[in-house]
């Protein structure tokens, strides 16, 4: 189908009865079809503030103000599904990498044995719609940098043995094989190994995922991957130009390839005004001796005093519809959904302060005449396919072709 195909919200008349009946709507819509979030940094933010305590960081408790996740917030905002990102910053690198990512994936499988009436382990998309059906929230893994896997594809097998479902190809900065959205080219988008790896991934069922990825990068992976890819955490380049978002070219492959790009609610990445305030304010961070994502007490102190100095630009609800509108218009309906990046980021949107906020989001979509069957899609079903589409690839390749042991020096050796 063409990449716009199906009457889009732009030309719809916004839809008139008053905010608290379209917030009322916006729930009833989520208690069927819930959120599936692509991106949730939960884990990290758990090891920054306490060393993975769950006794200290009792996510059954309210966590308002020092978290923007905990149990009652994710119900209040209609989650169903949560991909939590098993994130590890580029500045580990090695063996050190692969190991901070096992933590991470201990942390999650913790939480789900802990909150195990809330939360349910799920590995398929079968898996999602068991959880949806229990009315416990379906809890997926990410991994957040490729540097995670250390050049290896037998780590990157036994992650997804561990039960990471997606990866994302690079964080902030390049890895030996993929360039990245923030950093300066190295390798040109994908490596040969880099090839290699989407399709390692593809044979084990993990989604690629294409955010923080250099658009060369995108590119490249959609050549290379025959099974169909996400953006976790990602929005539109046209409607605020921030590298870290999708040029339309590649939003535009989307309905071929069978992916879906996942908004993001990151202020700096949605609202052209937020990302010179952002610069500065990661400045000052780096001034202070902290790293510009640091979000522990302390970090988000010095953010507040700048904020405090220099009042920051406001990105709302509106705002992330912006991107979602354009998004639509270019990939369409079924290649679109929801990736908040939560606790992963110190500023959020007005009306999107935490994982309460989704129905805001969903509100503020029916008022601009977004039909229920299409929210569906983008809250719940798009994800829920992809993931399903990505298994199907799997079950193919695996019947046909041996896992690779290769490595980056032997695919660049002559005759390789």
């Amino acid at each position: 189908m063409s990449a716009g195909s199906g009457a889009g919200p732009a030309a719809a008349a916004k839809v008139s009865g008053s905010a608290a009946d379209r917030l009322a709507e916006a729930r009833e819509l989520l208690a069927a079809h819930p959120v599936a979030d692509g991106h949730n940094d939960l884990p990290w933010a758990l090891r920054q503030q306490v060393r993975y305590d769950l006794d200290r960081m009792d996510i059954g408790a309210d966590q308002t103000g020092a978290l923007h996740t905990d149990l009652a917030r994710l119900r209040a905002g209609g989650v169903g599904a949560q991909f939590w990102s098993v994130y590890v910053p580029a500045e580990l690198t090695g063996d050190d990498a692969v190991s901070a990512t096992l933590e991470q994936i201990d942390v999650v499988d913790q939480l789900l044995e802990r909150y195990a009436g809330d939360l349910a382990p799920a590995l398929t998309a079968d898996d999602m719609e068991a959880a949806r059906k229990e009315g416990r929230i379906a809890s997926l893994k990410g991994a957040e940098g490729g540097h995670s896997i250390n050049n290896s594809l037998a780590t990157l097998r036994a992650l997804h043995t561990l039960g990471v479902r997606y990866m994302t190809l690079t964080h902030n900065s390049n890895n030996d094989w993929a360039d990245s959205a923030t950093d300066e080219p190295g390798v040109g988008g994908l490596s040969a190994f880099g090839r290699l790896v989407v399709r390692e991934m593809n044979r084990s069922g993990m989604l690629v995922d294409l955010s923080h990825v250099a658009a060369t990068t995108m590119r490249d992976a959609l050549d290379a991957t025959a099974a169909p890819v996400i953006f976790s955490h990602s929005s539109a380049r046209a409607v605020c130009a921030h590298p870290r978002n999708i040029p339309d070219d590649v939003l535009e492959r989307l309905p071929a390839n069978g992916g879906v790009a996942m908004a993001t609610f990151v202020p700096k990445f949605i609202l052209p005004a937020a990302v010179e305030w952002t610069d500065r304010a990661d400045e000052n961070m780096r001034a202070h001796g902290l790293h510009h994502l640091d979000t522990t007490p302390r970090a988000m102190e010095i953010h507040r005093a700048f904020e405090a100095a220099n009042p920051r630009p406001i990105a709302t609800a509106a705002t992330v519809a912006d991107h979602l509108d354009h998004m639509r218009e270019a990939a369409g309906i079924d290649h679109i959904g929801i990736g908040g990046d939560y606790d992963g980021t110190a500023f959020t949107p007005a009306g999107l302060d935490d994982v309460a906020g989704y129905p805001n989001l969903i509100a503020e979509l029916l008022h601009r005449g977004w039909s229920r069957p299409d929210l569906a899609k983008l809250t719940w079903s798009n994800a829920v396919r992809v993931l399903r589409d990505a298994e199907a690839v799997a079950r193919d390749l695996t019947s046909r072709t041996a896992p690779s042991n290769a490595t980056p020096d032997s695919v660049a050796a002559p005759g390789a």
